[in-house]
């Protein structure tokens, strides 16, 4: 290949192996399975931080008139500037839920044992346990990282791998959940205006990046990324939320029945679930919702429309 550099051009020789090299080294790393499982996984986390840009690129909702501060003031507490996309996007969602994801959820919840659907939800609450210590931790909340770390110890032993939930059965320690997005409020991060994220459902740019910040750090997602296995990360994330949609579907078809505008419903009822999880279940009264006063309070993480709460659906 560089037969026809002599003489004087040996330097160049030199330096085109030398470069020549380190590509090739360079193109044998980056072919590995494992490498390629890596760039799949890192480069969809890269595609929802491009995504959470261009929604704020996307078209507006027009101002109201300066002149009218009632309008003003609706304006800035709704906090939705990009309405009309939003909209575009819950159709999209809504067309999905209805189509695919509540099927599966009914026929989830209408056919498989109480029992087995019991084990699913304890095995999925155990799998997060990682991320949910590293929140507590990092929110300073002590007593609960404690709490959270004794389940998992119990629940991955006793509990067979964390199918059974021996922890809350014998010292009371019950599920709870934290992400990162809880954490960016804990340290003061606002949250952002309101976004409609696709099939993730509602969400802001805080909430938005603690999900894709929990995905990384899981060390389940990180051994199955370089183990290869990187299609296991979205199959898990897709059992939860059907687990989830399931235990919702009563409660949100009577809020779609009862509301008059179903998008503005579920973007209340989402800042409203959200600001209580970050308060730890104290309801926090920023998002007044009339009529919600019977809704159950074990509807879990992620409120679903196909999906309310896209934070707590970290895979």
């Amino acid at each position: 290949m560089y037969s026809n550099l002599t003489g004087g051009d040996a330097g160049k020789k030199r330096l085109l192996v030398k470069h020549h090299m380190v590509w090739r080294f360079a193109y044998r790393r980056d072919t590995t399975p494992r490498s390629r499982a890596a760039g799949r996984f890192f480069g969809l986390s890269r595609f929802a931080i491009l995504l959470l840009a261009g929604l704020t690129m996307a078209g507006c909702a027009a101002m109201p008139d300066a002149k009218d501060p009632e309008a003003v003031a609706d304006f800035e507490q709704t906090n939705d500037p990009i309405e009309p996309f939003n909209r575009g996007i819950f159709e999209v969602n809504q067309a999905l839920d209805k189509g695919i994801i509540k099927p599966i959820a009914l026929v989830y919840r209408d056919y498989t044992p109480a029992a087995v659907q019991t084990v699913v939800r304890n095995m999925l609450n155990n799998l997060r346990s990682p991320v949910i210590f590293a929140n507590d931790v990092l929110q300073g909340k002590l007593r609960r990282a404690w709490e959270t770390l004794v389940r998992f110890l119990i629940n991955s032993t006793m509990g067979f791998g964390g199918l059974g939930n021996p922890a809350q059965d014998m010292v009371g320690f019950k599920f709870h959940n934290e992400d990162f997005g809880q954490t960016l409020a804990v340290w003061g991060m606002p949250e952002g205006p309101y976004i409609v994220l696709p099939i993730l459902g509602p969400s802001n740019p805080r909430d938005t990046v603690g999900l894709v910040v929990d995905a990384l750090i899981d060390p389940l997602n990180i051994w199955l990324s370089n183990t290869d296995r990187s299609e296991l990360i979205f199959a898990r994330s897709a059992v939860r939320g059907i687990d989830e949609r399931s235990r919702n579907i009563d409660v949100l078809d009577e809020l779609e029945k009862s509301s008059l505008d179903f998008y503005a419903s579920l973007r209340s009822l989402y800042r409203q679930h959200r600001g209580d999880e970050i308060n730890d279940g104290q309801p926090t009264g920023n998002y007044p919702m009339p009529g919600l006063s019977g809704v159950s309070p074990d509807m879990g993480p992620g409120l679903d429309g196909p999906g309310l709460d896209a934070a707590s659906r970290a895979p």
